[in-house]
């Protein structure tokens, strides 16, 4: 084992294995940990997920966008980061590309994805 590894090795976050699988289209809820002075808390950040990278890797990470107030927000979570505390899927959604970057264009009914039926009753069970 060289160095990079033992590095990794120690920097790996426990809540990983906890994470649900979610793909991209699906709508997430992900409570990550704030900090603000000397006080911290949880915030959740729901969207929806329009890209994963490298989901098994160190430096894997996965980006929620959503609309808050008009405008388009666009949050990147690595997946092995000790501020994530939790994510849970709130609807899954069907999509044919792994990257929905052209989401962003779009506004309004054009940027609906269509929710995915035959997932979500394989998840209740």
């Amino acid at each position: 084992m060289n160095l990079i590894d033992v590095v990794n090795q120690d920097h790996l976050n426990p809540n990983v294995k906890n994470l649900p699988h979610f793909r991209t289209g699906d709508t997430i809820s992900v409570h990550a940990r704030i900090s603000e002075g000397g006080k911290s808390r949880i915030q959740t950040f729901q969207g929806v997920v329009i890209s994963i990278k490298s989901r098994g890797n160190m430096d894997g990470a996965f980006t929620v966008r959503k609309i808050s107030s008009g405008m388009g927000v666009e949050r990147t979570f690595p997946f092995h980061s000790p501020k994530v505390e939790k994510v849970e899927v709130v609807q899954r959604g069907k999509s044919r590309r792994s990257k929905l970057y052209y989401l962003r264009e779009r506004s309004g009914k054009s940027a609906r994805i269509e929710i995915d039926y035959g997932t979500q009753e394989q998840d209740k069970k």
